[in-house]
């Protein structure tokens, strides 16, 4: 992401802080489907193609089946349900389609750039994310949105901490990813306090690599979202400095595609967000279902502690939806503000890159 290199009051911490385990780390692999063999007298033949199609004869002779490449949804959330249940697999095998589960979900940066790498398909990140992305040489367009979830994200500061104001702040560390939420959120209330930048130290850290880092001490704050948030605030002693709707937060959630994949798979792209909408509508309406889908013990489990705080957040959470116009505007507000505080280099127009899904060939159930 492109960011001012002549800040000196940024620092950063060694790539691998000794709190962080290496089976943390994101990991984005390939997982494309082996060619099926040939079928005793067929003629039929079978290769791997660059946009992520297997060229594996479907049923019923309907032409070749396309595998979507999506990062791993983890233990919890309507994802995570459909993989479990195959639900997704019959959703995507309706437009001859099926799912990889590639590497797993995380941070947008590293996605965004599995994406432009042909890696990945589809991933879901945040608008303030996807700008700084878009900033680069973006290989991917978005194509659903949800609202900001101004309950889940925010800047914490442990319980007990001198810190009770965001003027507080001044000569103090915060923890944020660059180019994304976390520093968007941080620089949001600042602005919004008539603060500097320059009278914070920003400390960038990926997401998760953060936790240790903050419980340790070595930051004053950490500025994050719900994924982060609610574990921080139920098990480490956190709590909310401000939240996104204190700071008036326009940061989107938004689901990319890869640009070559939506162009030659508009089909699945809308069976996709399909499948979105109307699981996301059931999750929100029952959020408690959706929470430890594999195991409720280990490091991806949502704790006991979590689960309330979790299901709270949940059921604030906004719907995936089409980008409307009055949405653009508002991830305009975005570009606009990173530019403004020299996060990307000038204001980038998110308008080029954006699909209108409702106009895509074909019909989502």
């Amino acid at each position: 992401m492109t960011a001012r290199s002549s800040d000196r009051r940024r620092t950063a911490v060694p790539k691998e802080p000794a709190t962080v385990t290496a089976n943390r780390r994101l990991v984005l692999t390939t997982a494309l489907a082996a060619a099926a063999a040939l079928a005793l007298t067929a003629c039929s033949s079978s290769s791997s193609s660059s946009d992520g199609r297997n060229a594996t004869a479907s049923s019923g002779g309907k032409g070749a089946e396309v595998t979507l490449r999506i990062p791993d949804p983890g233990n919890s959330g309507f994802l995570a349900k459909g993989k479990k249940d195959g639900s997704l697999e019959r959703a995507l095998a309706a437009v001859h389609a099926k799912v990889a589960w590639t590497g797993s979900a995380g941070p947008f940066a590293p996605a965004a750039q599995a994406l432009n790498a042909q890696q990945l398909d589809v991933a879901q990140g945040s608008i303030t994310s996807a700008v700084a992305a878009l900033a680069q040489k973006p290989g991917f367009k978005l194509f659903a949105q949800t609202e900001p979830d101004q309950a889940g994200e925010g800047i914490l500061v442990k319980n007990g901490s001198p810190i009770r104001t965001v003027r507080d702040l001044i000569g103090k560390k915060v923890a944020c990813s660059q180019g994304g939420t976390s520093e968007y959120l941080l620089l949001k209330a600042l602005k919004q306090e008539g603060i500097s930048p320059d009278q914070v130290e920003r400390v960038y850290l990926r997401a998760d690599q953060t936790s240790g880092v903050f419980n340790s001490g070595q930051v004053d704050a950490w500025a994050t979202w719900g994924t982060f948030a609610v574990p921080a605030i139920a098990n480490s002693g956190a709590h909310f400095l401000v939240d996104g709707k204190a700071v008036g937060s326009d940061n989107y959630a938004v689901w990319a595609v890869r640009t070559g994949f939506a162009d030659q798979h508009p089909e699945v792209v809308k069976a996709f967000y399909g499948y979105l909408h109307d699981n996301g509508r059931k999750e929100k309406a029952d959020p408690g279902a959706y929470l430890n889908v594999f195991t409720d013990a280990g490091p991806t489990a949502v704790t006991p502690a979590e689960k309330d705080l979790a299901i709270g957040v949940a059921r604030q959470r906004a719907v995936e939806s089409p980008i409307t116009e009055a949405d653009i505007t508002r991830f305009g507000t975005v570009a606009a503000f990173f530019a403004e505080q020299k996060v990307t280099k000038s204001t980038v127009d998110v308008r080029p890159h954006l699909i209108d899904v409702n106009s895509l060939a074909g019909a989502a159930k």
